[in-house]
């Protein structure tokens, strides 16, 4: 029987030197350098090939051999910003330039395990951006006389909306005070965040020194002119323990401020839920099941929303954290939102709102959403209840496009001025900011009127008026909405719109009064106030229109008779 091939230790040697001669002949061409690095590959894909929008996004990614650490530049940092989302993939989010605008971005790569260092030059262009084009207003005339109005473009200071201010209180030495106040309203904003941290009463009821704390900075809100999104606490670190108070506790000190939220709620722009965990974001608890599930779990809190309900007046909002508290305590689905009929009730589906602590923080906005329905639940509740918040991460979340967007979708009222710092900044620096303080809340602009011809004294007089809205949001409480005739002879005449100002949604819209002129002489006015503060102008909404209102009065001033 034959015996197998086998190879000899000499015959293995030949071998193997024959293939690395082979090897080096394939990797050193005949003139190179043996000791030369490879060549890394390295590549760009995903560039723009057109010029892109202002405020879009794109994505590169790199390709190597190399493991050499990645760099980039670029060239206008102020319209361009890259985040690296995962391994070699980078996220481009450009800017708003005020012309069209080359970029350059420059990605290199230091040499590594071999392979040579390497760049590569990515260049695109950012298209200008066009100021935005409202929906414009209606085109056919209507019966009667017709004046028409400027719109004003100017940055207008208004009651219930905006960026507010933040201020945290724990003692006397941080109250409000009217002056500072007063200092807040010259930089437009008419909000204040109050949020009381009450660590000392964790196991106590809450002392007459504190409650006359709180009336104090009601009072300073008051006098200078502005009102408080409201808060009360007892922790506002993770670090400071007990997170909240015993349920009893919380109740009690409920019951306790029940006379001031009464007494104070014509300062009082809308309650948070609060109490429950650090900062009253009802997440860290020690009292109020961190992870309620069963219908038992959720009761303490439940409790204590029905609490704050009955504490608060009927005419005003308490807003949760998440949607999902809402839809859990009180049984709610998709099906249940809030419609134009079931809105501006003493109820507790039309007196729950929301508000966003992570705005754009990420997809979910750190745990905000759970759920697509969730979000669509809070994009339909919204345009009947009060939605506000702050930002608290920089991402690609909080774009000018993405944030524009979502202010619209989810009717966005007020915004901490402070917090997040980066983000404000981006919106600053990318352009989108000053949009963004114009259209919080509403913006209500008048594009034209019509009057009944030939108006007299003893007659009655129809006025018709088309009135915009430029924001993100109605007014959301209660609203007088007068026509306001002065006659030449002294009198004073006031006729009732037609609309509630809490259904003038983003849009156009049209509104009616009639009344009989006591003289033939004299001027209409427009008079949109606070019914809690009927004699305080700088409470009544001012409309976007050149030379219209005065801040004297509190007055929109329509047309003249002579």
């Amino acid at each position: 029987m034959a015996r197998p091939p086998c190879f000899s230790i000499d015959t293995m040697k030949r071998f193997l030197l024959c293939a690395m001669v082979a090897i080096a002949a394939v990797a050193c061409k005949p003139g190179e350098d043996p000791n030369a690095l490879w060549n890394p590959e390295f590549t760009i894909t995903g560039a723009p090939t057109e010029p892109v929008e202002a405020y879009d996004v794109f994505t590169l990614t790199v390709s190597s051999l190399s493991d050499g650490v990645i760099y980039y530049e670029v060239d206008k940092p102020e319209l361009v910003s890259i985040a690296l989302r995962k391994r070699r993939v980078y996220s481009v989010a450009t800017g708003a330039p005020e012309q069209d605008t080359p970029i350059t971005i420059t990605f290199t790569q230091d040499d590594a395990g071999g392979y040579d260092a390497a760049s590569a030059v990515i260049k695109f262009t950012i298209k200008k951006k066009e100021a935005e084009e409202y929906p414009a207003g209606p085109s056919e005339d209507l019966d009667g006389v017709k004046v028409s109005f400027t719109e004003s473009f100017d940055h207008i200071t208004n009651p219930e909306r905006g960026f507010y201010c933040p201020a945290d209180i724990r003692k006397a030495s941080q109250a409000l005070t009217a002056e500072g106040v007063l200092a807040q309203r010259r930089l437009g904003r008419t909000l204040f965040y109050l949020g009381f941290i009450m660590s000392d009463f964790v196991d106590k009821d809450l002392p007459q020194e504190q409650l006359d704390l709180i009336q104090g900075c009601f009072d300073a809100l008051r006098e200078g002119g502005a009102k408080c999104i409201l808060r009360f606490s007892y922790s506002d670190s993770e670090g400071e323990t007990p997170w909240d108070a015993d349920i009893d506790v919380v109740m009690r000190h409920v019951e306790q401020l029940k006379p001031l939220l009464q007494q104070n709620a014509d300062v009082i722009f809308v309650m948070q839920a609060g109490f429950v965990g650090v900062w009253g974001e009802w997440y860290y608890t020690s009292h109020f099941n961190s992870n309620p599930k069963t219908d038992q779990d959720w009761a303490p809190r439940k409790n204590l929303v029905d609490a704050l309900l009955e504490a608060l007046p009927e005419n005003r909002q308490i807003q949760l954290r998440t949607p999902k508290y809402k839809m859990k305590m009180y049984g709610m689905e998709l099906k249940d939102t809030i419609t134009a009929a079931t809105a501006y009730q003493p109820t507790v589906l039309a007196r729950l709102g929301g508000h966003n602590d992570c705005f754009g923080a990420d997809a979910n906005d750190r745990g905000t959403f759970e759920s697509t329905v969730q979000r669509n639940y809070w994009k339909a509740e919204t345009r009947y209840t009060i939605m506000g918040g702050e930002t608290c991460e920089m991402s690609v979340y909080c774009l000018c496009s993405a944030t524009l967007q979502n202010m619209k979708d989810y009717h966005w009222t007020y915004l901490n001025n402070t917090f997040h710092g980066g983000v404000i900044s981006r919106w600053k620096e990318t352009g989108c900011y000053n949009q963004i303080v114009d259209r919080l809340g509403y913006r209500l602009t008048l594009q034209d009127l019509f009057y009944t011809p030939n108006p007299s004294a003893g007659k009655e007089i129809t006025i018709t008026l088309r009135i915009g809205n430029r924001g993100f949001a109605a007014p959301m409480n209660p609203r007088n909405a007068y026509v306001v005739f002065k006659g030449s002879d002294g009198s004073i005449t006031k006729a009732q719109l037609d609309a509630d100002p809490r259904t003038w949604h983003p849009g156009w819209h049209v509104a009616h009064a009639s009344l009989t002129m006591p003289v033939s002489k004299g001027t209409f006015y427009l008079e949109l106030s606070d019914p809690m503060l009927t004699n305080r102008p700088e409470y009544s909404i001012a409309l976007a229109n050149e030379g219209v209102f005065d801040s004297e009065t509190g007055l929109n001033k329509l047309f003249e008779l002579k």
